[in-house]
């Protein structure tokens, strides 16, 4: 498989995970739907990662580490990027591993918010 192919790959899984999250989002499953929306922005940025290096990440701090490298050349990617750690941050790190959601809102915003950071990434990739 080309990487052209793997990396529309895994912005189709990104898009169908974030399908996810809003269903479970609906469903009142705030911390599933932030673990799920997490993951989509984790697949999607190692997509974009893949577009533009040739390199998949295998952890997260090496996606983290990569993504910085990238926004060092142009605005666009520090400006995902700055979306990218927000979201590892609250989604991930609050709200799915320490149960810490609130404000509700805000959570769910960016959980929703996702869908537009998986186009931002594609359309960068």
């Amino acid at each position: 498989m080309v990487v052209t192919d793997r990396v529309q790959e895994m912005f189709g899984d990104a898009k169908a995970t974030h399908r996810d999250a809003l269903v479970c989002l609906a469903a009142g499953d705030v911390r599933d739907a932030a673990e799920r929306a997490w993951y989509a922005t984790r697949v999607a940025t190692d997509g974009l990662i893949l577009a533009r290096t040739g390199w998949l990440p295998e952890r997260e701090i090496d996606t983290a580490r990569e993504l910085e490298i990238l926004a060092l050349q142009g605005c666009e990617l520090e400006a995902l990027a700055d979306r990218y750690h927000t979201r590892l941050s609250q989604l991930y790190d609050d709200c799915f591993v320490l149960g810490l959601c609130e404000p509700v809102s805000e959570t769910e915003r960016r959980i929703r918010e996702t869908g537009a950071y998986i186009a931002d990434a594609e359309g960068l990739a």
